[in-house]
């Protein structure tokens, strides 16, 4: 992708009404078009959807192909993608916008600053897709189910709500069932280390992502984790 290309994408985003933006490290507000400047905590409902419907959320979500092919098959919910990366996030607001999807927005921002732009309880899921699993011991505080990042989950999770992960990495299914274990107030409601050995463990795991496919074709087993946090 040539650095012209990124350019138009980034300012593309600024215009999308589905996309919002954080630009300030710690700051709650976050940019939607270049003349709104919102606090979303909260507001995400009456502010963005503009009904009372369930939050789920798809962190990590690339080109949101999770985060997209979830909010056709449940309209009854409402799905933001969550990523860092602008043009990734472009690909999934572009075709949200085109389908003419309602129930879909997406969220620019590090993962590490989730809470700052959601309400204790207003989110109802999340899904972790393909996560890098960031293999170094040094980056073990990055892996997204490592205990720093649960008690963000934690705070913005609904009494009832629970946290999916999907993924090729043994190194991170294997790090996660550790720390689901070892961690306080945490309940693993499921965990399946090859889930197309058999019945799926969950309907929507047969969605397949470009990279999923790519896992499968160079025959990598997909494992798949549920799990609470009280």
């Amino acid at each position: 992708m040539s650095k012209r290309n990124k350019l138009e994408k980034f300012a593309d985003l600024l215009e999308f009404p589905n996309v919002f933006e954080s630009f300030q490290f710690k700051s709650t507000k976050l940019t939607r078009t270049p003349t709104e400047e919102l606090e979303m905590a909260g507001q995400w409902n009456a502010t963005q959807f503009l009904n009372s419907n369930p939050i789920v959320l798809e962190l990590a979500c690339g080109r949101g192909e999770y985060t997209l092919e979830l909010a056709r098959r449940y309209p009854q919910n409402n799905f933001l993608g969550v990523d860092i990366k602008g043009a990734r996030i472009w690909k999934g607001a572009s075709i949200a916008k085109a389908e003419g999807l309602q129930n879909v927005a997406f969220l620019r921002s590090r993962i590490e600053q989730l809470e700052l732009f959601f309400n204790p309880g207003e989110v109802s899921q999340i899904w972790i897709i393909f996560p890098d699993p960031f293999k170094k011991d040094s980056q073990i505080n990055r892996r997204l189910t490592s205990p720093i990042f649960l008690e963000k989950y934690r705070r913005i999770l609904s009494s009832d709500g629970f946290v999916h992960l999907k993924t090729d990495s043994d190194l991170l299914y294997e790090y996660s069932l550790e720390t689901i274990n070892n961690q306080p107030g945490v309940e693993l409601l499921h965990f399946n280390e090859d889930i197309y050995a058999g019945d799926l463990p969950h309907r929507d795991l047969d969605i397949l992502t470009y990279y999923e496919k790519q896992h499968l074709e160079d025959g990598r087993t997909i494992k798949y984790l549920k799990f609470r946090l009280r």
